[in-house]
């Protein structure tokens, strides 16, 4: 069986249960996972953030959401429960990572049973997945090794993480990829100038499917990735990719952090503070990606969302 047949059984399966719980119905052959095209609504993930303290419980009530500049109507709004998370390492990045394997395992471990997790190496532009999608957190951590380092250069982490992308079903079950990589894109060279050509192709496959990308840099193991101009160029990617897509980057200078710790255990508050929000809307015949924006009245409250939600098109 297929990796993608296999994340569709899943979410077959999670969608049955969630929908037995809650008294619904659920249709022959249709998987719930498709609801967006079914429906005609569009879902996101929303990543609640306190200024100060944790994020409270938010209802739906104290929400106010705009599509482009037009207020819309909130037709679900709902904690996030399952979740698919995918950590992604770039074979690239400099072998001393595997020091801190530790503290990645206890972020897998800290996951809750509601959370699958997968555990995959970026290596020729394809991500090779070591580990399926798993509720056994432990067996996921096993999957972790140390990076080949510089035999894996000349790989680009944006069409690795393509790669992954292409192979997960669409659904409006959350989904998250915590992307390790030193940002570099060897395939392309230094020629093409601020931002890799694949970006954006990521961006937009990821907004359209609702993965948000939650970015880690740690430096590569080639000598050309010591070069400042270069680190500094590949962090501003991996800055957009996430601002973009949902999640935030993480580093605080082009050399390798002390510990990756502050960093898991934020991403891991901010994964336990997401809702699915869903609104009605087409996209005209082919589809079309729209900005949105969520306003609230509640102090100390702000929200992490995608650059754009992607709208099905009409029927």
């Amino acid at each position: 069986m297929g990796l993608n047949a296999r994340i569709q059984k899943i979410v077959l399966a999670a969608a049955v249960l969630t929908l037995a719980a809650t008294g619904l119905t659920f249709g022959q052959g249709k998987p719930a996972a498709s609801g967006a095209k079914d429906t005609g609504l569009a879902t996101f993930t929303v990543t609640a953030v306190g200024k100060k303290t944790e994020a409270p419980t938010i209802a739906v009530d104290d929400l106010q959401l705009f599509v482009a500049k037009d207020r819309k109507q909130i037709a679900n709004w709902k904690p996030g429960e399952t979740l698919f998370l995918a950590i992604l390492i770039d074979d690239s990045i400099d072998q001393t990572i595997a020091g801190m394997w530790d503290q990645v395992k206890a972020f897998i471990t800290a996951q809750p049973a509601t959370t699958y997790v997968a555990v995959g190496y970026i290596r020729n532009n394809t991500t090779l997945l070591v580990q399926d999608f798993t509720t056994d957190h432990e067996l996921a951590t096993k999957a972790l090794r140390i990076p080949l380092g510089t035999s894996a250069l000349g790989s680009s982490p944006y069409l690795g993480t393509m790669d992954m992308l292409k192979r997960w079903p669409n659904s409006d079950i959350r989904r998250s990829i915590l992307l390790i990589t030193s940002g570099i894109d060897y395939f392309r060279g230094p020629s093409y100038g601020t931002f890799s050509p694949d970006l954006d192709g990521v961006i937009s496959r990821s907004e359209r499917q609702n993965t948000n990308i939650w970015s880690l840099y740690y430096p590569s193991a080639g000598h050309r990735g010591r070069q400042l101009y270069v680190a500094t160029n590949a962090q501003m990617n991996l800055t957009k990719l996430s601002d973009e897509t949902g999640g935030e980057a993480y580093y605080l200078s082009t050399s390798a952090p002390v510990t990756l710790k502050p960093y898991l255990d934020e991403i891991q508050e901010h994964l336990g503070n997401q809702y699915l929000l869903s609104f009605a809307g087409t996209g005209g015949p082919k589809g079309r990606f729209q900005p949105v924006k969520l306003k609230t009245e509640l102090k100390n409250v702000e929200f992490i969302l995608p650059g754009a939600v992607y709208l099905p098109p009409a029927k």
